[in-house]
């Protein structure tokens, strides 16, 4: 009989298994979960090379994981200052006065929507106190930037560009550029001459910044994005990765059949730990963008357009990449975004059972919920979000919406009610990676989504564990703490199911184990 590598003991197990639903000892071996029980069940996996972790008392569920994030991307998009903590127009030219450009260049990330006070988003708010240097502010979105003049003049930007997706530059009245991106193409003009970290630079911040994720008791991450592959197998060569990885490629509007083969054949590359794992689409924009595709027109009279210029080009690249057994993330937030890939899921029939999922969710009708359970379409949410709205309605998403559908803010309960699959993440760095808060939001939702119920703690913990499981095609390996299964596990020092939102926010993190790895051991 082989040794196990490690075990734990003295703990309060809830293995979401419902063949041994608590147990207090694991054992582990070569990476997969052994054997789950009591001391007498993991006695005779004890050898010489054994670590044995005497957990003390605390709560050992299955490895958390967020399920949708942006690790390695996230590295470029958060550079910079961190705006996020700006509230208001003065704060942030504040912030601005005082900033030390980088090469030459001023750049922040995590910028409110709700610190212009509804005014237009325009350059000409914060030029004058940034000497001339060109500037590239993201917004908290991710979808949106604010530039200034000399930065559109270092990109080359002179005018109104026209794009495949929905993206633009925005103009004023007069036709003049205020330096509003608004989706990806129009922020990759400026992106491309903004300064980059070196290679060296970024290798350190993955580490440290996975290592940090893992601290707040994550096991993996639903990358959704091809992040850089070289970058992390390089880095998989050199360590253990604290978080399991599973990468998502996007497919834009334009990509053609060679580029969708391109997305299958990379399907196959994998390494410890990271490996390529489904495609991602979009289908819409953001709420405060006015990209968010509606059914009506927001407040602005904007909302009313896909993504995809052409809705139906979106379906096919679906259908074939299905055909080809890759799984789908649709980005969908708006209500009419989400009913079509509804639409898209239950045209491919039965056989799309679970295979394909939406990310976002922000508002739909009532009779969504109950569509996602029947189609088997996983929905993906990221409670963090609800806190850059206000229960008052007073916030941009609120205002742009309208009363009605701000009333539908993030039905998470919703959906868990009707049987759909919810997985959970933070969208990071949209919203900090620390999962223990993406559990507390679950439960408890913020801003416009606070008079809604929130998920119970169990349900909160399965979004993070049995249910990411789901959404990845992994419930037959993940999400459990059960024989054959990962050794990926999380111990925390309240019970997640029952402990309060606020404390399980709190919760001191004291064992995290990826792949049988201890890449976390909390005091």
């Amino acid at each position: 009989m082989p040794t196990a590598d490690l075990v734990v003991t003295n703990a309060r197990v809830r293995t979401l298994d419902p063949r041994r639903p608590y147990a207090s000892a694991v054992a582990v071996h070569d990476g997969l979960i052994a054997a789950v029980g009591d001391r007498a069940d993991v006695r005779d996996w004890h050898g010489t090379g054994t670590e044995v972790v005497d957990l003390a008392g605390a709560h050992l569920v299955p490895g958390l994981v967020d399920g949708h994030s942006h690790p390695v991307w996230g590295l470029d998009m958060a550079t910079g200052l961190d705006l996020s903590e700006v509230a208001d127009l003065d704060g942030l030219r504040a912030a601005l006065a005082t900033a030390e450009p980088t090469g030459g260049w001023i750049t922040g990330h995590g910028l409110d929507h709700n610190v212009f006070g509804g005014r237009p988003v325009d350059r000409a708010l914060i030029e004058d106190v940034l000497g001339g240097a060109p500037a590239f502010l993201r917004l908290y979105d991710g979808h949106s930037a604010l530039v200034t003049g000399a930065a559109l003049a270092a990109a080359g930007i002179t005018g109104p560009r026209t794009f495949a997706q929905r993206s633009h530059l925005v103009t004023d009245a007069d036709g003049r550029l205020t330096g509003h991106l608004v989706e990806h193409a129009a922020m990759d003009l400026v992106a491309a001459v903004t300064p980059r970290p070196s290679y060296e630079e970024r290798r350190v911040r993955l580490v440290e910044l996975l290592s940090a994720m893992a601290a707040t008791g994550l096991t993996g991450a639903h990358v959704m994005d091809l992040g850089d592959l070289d970058l992390v197998a390089s880095v998989a060569r050199e360590t253990v990765l604290p978080l399991r990885l599973r990468f998502a490629p996007w497919c834009m509007p334009g990509d053609d059949e060679a580029a969708l083969d391109e997305l299958v054949a990379l399907q196959s590359r994998a390494g410890r730990h990271w490996r390529v794992g489904g495609v991602k689409l979009f289908m819409d924009g953001t709420v405060e963008g006015g990209t968010a595709w509606l059914e009506q027109p927001d407040c602005h009279g904007q909302g009313t357009e896909a993504f995809w210029p052409d809705p139906k080009a979106y379906s096919d690249a679906v259908r074939r990449l299905h055909r080809a057994g890759v799984r789908t993330a649709t980005h969908a937030i708006g209500d009419a975004a989400v009913r079509h890939v509804l639409d898209t899921v239950e045209a491919l029939g039965h056989g799309a059972r679970l295979a394909h999922r939406v990310e976002h969710i922000e508002s739909v009708p009532d009779d969504t919920p109950a569509r996602f359970a029947r189609l088997g379409v996983i929905a993906s949410m990221q409670p963090p979000h609800t806190g850059y709205t206000r229960a008052d309605h007073s916030d941009e998403w609120s205002v742009r919406l309208g009363g009605a559908r701000a009333s539908r803010a993030w039905r998470l309960r919703d959906l868990r009610d009707a049987g759909a699959f919810v997985a959970l993440g933070s969208d990071w760095p949209i919203a900090h990676y620390d999962v223990r808060a993406v559990l507390a939001t679950a439960r408890a939702p913020r801003g416009a989504a606070s008079a809604r119920a929130g998920l119970t703690g169990l349900q909160a913990l399965e979004g993070c564990t049995s249910h990411a499981a789901v959404a990845a095609g992994e419930a037959h390996i993940a999400g459990r703490v059960a024989p054959g299964f990962r050794a990926d596990l999380t111990a925390l020092g309240v019970d997640p199911v029952d402990a309060p939102a606020d404390e399980i926010a709190e919760a001191p993190v004291r064992l995290t184990v990826t792949g049988g790895h201890i890449v976390h051991r909390g005091t």
